[in-house]
C-alpha cells in the first residue's frame, strides 16, 4: 500500500487493518509501504493486525505497533463452502446405495473416460459392489459417455433418462448440471477430472473436500495448484499421472478407513481458511458497528 494512500486514509479517519501479515512481507523491499529500520510510523496508523504466526507478531511489536492491536490468526487461505443439494434426493439415493462403496469421477473430459473406466474395473476386483458416479464436464458430453459405457459392457443408469442406480448398476452416469453438491456428499472418494488431459486446468478440489470426500487428481491442474498443494501437504489428496496410477490410487483409497482419514484432513484444510476469513469479517463488521454508533 503506498504511504501517501495510508496517510490519506488516516487523515480521513478510515480504519486500516494489516491482514495476513507474513515475515516475507515485512522485509524491506517486499512491500513499498514497509519503512526502513528505526523509522516506522506507518505501523501506528493500523487499527489492528492479523499476523500469520507469533514470529510475525513479535516483529510488529518490535517495530512499534501496539501489542493490543496485534493478534495471531494463522494464514489467510482460500477455502470453500459446501455446495447445496436437494436434501430429499440425497436421502433417497443414500438409502438406495446403503452398504455400497461409491466413488466419483467429477467433470470428466471425453478423453479421460477410458482411464476412469480402467480404474473402476481394477477397483471392482477388490470391491465387486463398487459404484462409479460419472459426471461429464459438460452435459452435452453425456451421449458420448453413454456410448463408452455401453461399449465397455458396464451396467449403467443414466440420470437424464430418469433412471436410478439399482443393485446391479456399476456406473451411474450423472449427465446433468448443478448437482455436484449431491454427488460429493454421496462419494467418499472423488477423482477431480479435467486434470489428466492437458488444456483444461483442473477443477476446484475444495468443492469435494468441503463435503467430506478424499481427492485424487491428475498432473494438469494448473488452475488450482495452491489448493491441491495444501491438500496434498495435509494428506487429503493424491496426485496420479495416468490410468495405471489412477487405478492404484483408487484401489487403495476405497478402503473406508483410508478415505475417512483423508476426508478429515481435507475438511481441516478447508475449515482453517474459513476461520481466518470469519475473523476478518467480524473485525470489519464490528468496526462498522462502532462507527455507526459514534
Amino acid at each position: 500500500m503506498p504511504r501517501a494512500l495510508m496517510a490519506a486514509a488516516a487523515q480521513a479517519g478510515v480504519p486500516l487493518f494489516l491482514v495476513d501479515a507474513a515475515e516475507a512481507d515485512l522485509d524491506r523491499g517486499a512491500r513499498a509501504w514497509w519503512p526502513p529500520v528505526g523509522r516506522r510510523p506507518e505501523l501506528r496508523r493500523f487499527d489492528a493486525a492479523l499476523a500469520r504466526d507469533e514470529a510475525v507478531a513479535r516483529r510488529l511489536r518490535r517495530a512499534g505497533m501496539a501489542a493490543e492491536a496485534i493478534s495471531v490468526a494463522g494464514p489467510l487461505q482460500e477455502g470453500g463452502g459446501p455446495l447445496p443439494c436437494d436434501e430429499g434426493e440425497l436421502q433417497h439415493l443414500a438409502g438406495a446405495l446403503a452398504g455400497r462403496p461409491v466413488w466419483l469421477a467429477a467433470m470428466t473430459q471425453p478423453g479421460e473416460v477410458a482411464s476412469v473406466l480402467q480404474a473402476h474395473r481394477a477397483a471392482m476386483r477388490l470391491s465387486h459392489r463398487l459404484l462409479l458416479i460419472l459426471v461429464p464436464d459438460r452435459p452435452e458430453d453425456g451421449p458420448a459417455a453413454a456410448e463408452a459405457l455401453a461399449a465397455a459392457n458396464l451396467p449403467t443408469a443414466r440420470r437424464t433418462a430418469g433412471e436410478r442406480p439399482e443393485d446391479t448398476t456399476q456406473v451411474y452416469l450423472a449427465d446433468t448440471r448443478g448437482e455436484m453438491g449431491l454427488w460429493y456428499r454421496l462419494a467418499p472418494v472423488t477423482f477431480m477430472a479435467s486434470s489428466l488431459e492437458a488444456g483444461h486446468g483442473g477443477r476446484d478440489p475444495y468443492e469435494a473436500a468441503a463435503l467430506g470426500s478424499a481427492v485424487i487428481y491428475g498432473p494438469n491442474a494448473s488452475g488450482h495448484l495452491d489448493a491441491y498443494a495444501r491438500l496434498v501437504a495435509a494428506g487429503a489428496a493424491r496426485l496420479v499421472s495416468d490410468a495405471t496410477s489412477l487405478s492404484a490410487a483408487l484401489s487403495q483409497m476405497i478402503a473406508p478407513d483410508r478415505a475417512a482419514s483423508m476426508a478429515e484432513a481435507g475438511w481441516a484444510v478447508v475449515s482453517a481458511g474459513a476461520e481466518v476469513t470469519d475473523r476478518i469479517t467480524d473485525l470489519v463488521l464490528d468496526t462498522l458497528d462502532i462507527g455507526r454508533a459514534a
